[in-house]
């Protein structure tokens, strides 16, 4: 069987990208609240009662943590703690993308196909969302702050690259990689090897 054109598949990908942008703007809300929801149950497992809770508001999941913040003008009576964002379209962007693709692919079950993938998607943004809290208390927040924590400098490595690898890799990486091990046959049939 000939294979498929690739010509008229990136017209549809590109076609389909605008507003699959615009819906993933204004669903943002909707598609970070189980990052949030996994973000404060990671924190609170992995890190005990440095995290007192994780809120969400649009875009922004806030980490409340027990730590002080290195403010010279707070007295010590004063019992102010540190909340820490983290702007979750910053690790989602690949998610229209991913989504372009699979409606381009014309492949059959795409609702049920982009919902897995969003399932799929979410323990790595979780991945990148805490990397990203980490290197704010950890990193950027200043010697008063990072002092709080006790992290040895290994530690404090390896968070600067897992938040390298979760700001750089996975939000464009995985979701290409996981659709193309959705879209494996679609794929084959481009070089006119399909078998459905």
């Amino acid at each position: 069987m000939a294979g498929r054109r690739l010509g008229p598949f990136l017209l549809l990908v590109a076609a389909w990208l605008v507003p699959l942008y615009l819906i993933w703007w204004l669903a943002i809300w909707l598609l970070a609240w189980p990052v949030a929801l996994l973000s404060e149950l990671v924190t609170r497992v992995c890190f005990g009662d440095l995290v007192r809770a994780v809120e969400q508001h649009d875009n922004l999941i806030t980490f409340v943590t027990s730590l002080r913040p290195a403010d010279p003008s707070l007295s010590a009576a004063t019992r102010a703690v540190l909340e820490v964002p983290s702007n979750y379209r910053l690790f989602s962007f690949g998610l229209p993308m991913l989504a372009a693709l699979t409606l381009a692919a014309r492949h059959g079950h795409h609702v049920r196909k982009l919902l897995i993938a969003c399932l799929v998607l979410v323990p790595f943004q979780t991945f990148s969302v805490v990397a990203d809290f980490l290197k704010n208390i950890a990193i950027e927040s200043g010697p008063a702050v990072a002092g709080q924590l006790g992290f040895a400098s290994w530690q404090r490595e390896a968070i600067t690259f897992s938040y390298q690898f979760g700001t750089l890799i996975v939000p464009t990486v995985v979701p290409a990689i996981v659709w193309v091990l959705m879209h494996r046959r679609f794929l084959e049939s481009f070089m006119g090897r399909d078998r459905a």
